[in-house]
């Protein structure tokens, strides 16, 4: 006499496709009134991307306004003093 086939339980159900996973993230993500945004940003581990930034320093090393725009600079990453701007 020929055999049943077992009942298939959901647990042995098949796995989700990513393309599954990522709809229902992306869904619960939205519900959380979030949204996915795309940034493309410069690679900094490019040799391309190295030679520019080295160009540019020397720029601002050798301008007659070198001081000023490193005190500025400074002044913008410098924590205490973002501090003191926003408390005044």
């Amino acid at each position: 006499m020929p055999r049943k086939p077992a009942p298939r339980s959901k647990s042995r159900s098949r796995p989700k496709s990513s393309r599954d996973k990522v709809h229902a993230y992306r869904a619960r993500m939205r519900k959380q009134g979030l949204r996915p945004v795309q940034f493309w940003l410069p690679d900094v581990r490019s040799p391309e991307f190295a030679a520019e930034a080295h160009k540019h320093s020397l720029a601002v090393a050798n301008s007659p306004n070198e001081s000023e725009d490193q005190a500025f600079i400074d002044s913008i990453t410098d924590p205490d003093a973002l501090y003191e701007r926003t408390r005044n």
